[in-house]
């Protein structure tokens, strides 16, 4: 196993060579990846059985616990169909999920807790190390759960809960109908965390026969963070990180359903150094989302978005400073004009006031769904989004672009096009330049 890392952190290391970032991520360095020793603990040797019938969550916690005992090594689970209840990881520790394995929660009926603990599946606190790997699939039985999303004191498992760890690796597998979200990794101490290669699906929240809700993909708030080659399609943001976030780079990866790529909705302890690049997304409600509120801001700085192609996208680009708002006028955000955007009140600046500054995006292809907008960056009176460059971006969609309590927004060589026309942008209360002239 160790071997199979160093290789692996080896061709990380030339992707961070010959990749060439803008801002703070010109020096980028790939997070690290865990050590596990070459130690294999088969679950089968401890009494699980992948039968589909079988309960093996204490067959397969012994056999953790046995690697753990020993300072660590590879639980394997072989190929075969393991029900499992929650488990709790331990240091050095990678569980190896065969190709033809697939670890499967147990169904909502004997899940201990139900909807009211809301235990999580595979679970860890304060540990380094560790490691999902493997082609097998671990599939949630999310669909009885999702019935429960907006229901009050009804709590789902979320399927990888990982909180204060450092040294993390999910590569490879599957994940699938998680009852909530599918990987949940945060903490103030979390870092050096690699998602890579890994397939996630869920059906998407407007689904007509089978909705899931809060099925998030991939939320991961920390530091040095690596998201690389995923395939994602789910029923609600398929990547996003609070505060606390900084120098994260997602790549190469394919997004279908979902909210798109999402930073907040809490900002606080702030956000910066993202990038974001060479990235396809199809369908998705969301391509790019900055979401915040007055309750919960704290500044979002040196965002990077490169090298992207969106089609059929529900909005492009979405950032905005009143995700909380529940008036009619202002909640559409589809809808929401220049002048009904410029009613929003002013309100003191307090330690939780967002602030958006430094904000970029380069080669960028998108088309939008039928009867929208081609984006939206709406600050706040009390606080502008600052300093947003757009270099060749390229929007077809058939409402314009509304650019409301901004400063310094440059757009070069960009062409936005609507029903307007070119580059007709709905403004207010804001400070854009379109290659080198100012509008007015």
């Amino acid at each position: 196993m160790e071997k199979n890392l160093s290789i692996t952190l080896l061709y990380l290391l030339l992707i961070a060579v010959s990749c060439v970032s803008v801002g703070a991520q010109s020096n980028y360095v790939p997070p690290k990846l865990p050590l596990i020793p070459e130690k294999i603990f088969s679950v089968n040797d401890y009494g699980a059985k992948g039968d589909d019938k079988t309960d093996n969550t204490k067959a397969i916690q012994a056999t953790i616990n046995a690697a753990v005992k020993e300072g660590g090594g590879e639980v394997v689970l072989p190929p075969g169909v393991y029900l499992c209840g929650p488990i709790q990881f331990g240091n050095n520790l990678n569980l190896h999920i065969d190709s033809g394995a697939i670890l499967k929660m147990l169904p909502i009926d004997k899940y201990p807790g139900g909807t009211v603990e809301g235990n999580s599946f595979i679970v860890a606190e304060n540990l380094h190390d560790i490691a999902i790997t493997g082609k097998g699939t671990i599939d949630g039985q999310g669909s009885p759960w999702w019935i429960y999303a907006k229901t009050e004191g009804m709590k789902r498992p979320r399927m990888i809960a990982f909180k204060d760890c450092e040294r993390i690796l999910i590569e490879q597998v599957k994940l699938m109908n998680s009852p909530m979200f599918h990987i949940a990794i945060g903490g103030s101490k979390t870092n050096n965390v690699t998602v890579s290669g890994v397939i996630e699906r869920a059906p998407s929240s407007k689904d007509p026969i089978n909705p899931s809700h809060n099925t998030d993909a991939c939320d991961i708030s920390g530091s040095k963070i690596l998201v690389k080659d995923c395939d994602v399609s789910v029923g609600d943001d398929d990547y996003t990180c609070g505060g606390g976030t900084s120098d994260v780079l997602i790549t190469n990866c394919k997004y279908g359903n979902g909210h798109g790529v999402s930073i907040g909705s809490y900002t606080n302890r702030g956000v910066k150094n993202i990038t974001v690049e060479n990235c396809t997304f199809t369908n998705t409600e969301a391509g790019i989302r900055i979401k915040t509120d007055r309750d919960r801001g704290g500044v979002v700085e040196n965002i990077t978005y490169k090298n992207l192609r969106m089609t059929n996208v529900g909005i492009p680009i979405l950032i905005y400073e009143s995700y909380k708002s529940k008036d009619k006028v202002y909640k559409n955000l589809q809808k929401i004009t220049p002048e009904d955007a410029a009613t929003y009140q002013v309100a003191p600046i307090t330690d939780k006031t967002p602030v958006y500054k430094n904000i970029s995006f380069h080669n960028i292809t998108a088309t939008v769904e039928k009867g929208n907008r081609a984006g939206l960056i709406w600050g706040l009176p009390e606080s502008l989004i600052s300093n947003v460059t757009f270099d060749n971006v390229n929007i077809t969609a058939d409402n314009p672009f509304g650019i409301y309590f901004a400063d310094n927004v440059q757009l070069n060589n960009c062409n936005i096009r609507t029903q307007l026309g070119k580059n007709k942008l709905a403004i207010t209360n804001s400070t854009v330049t379109i290659d080198g002239q100012k509008m007015k």
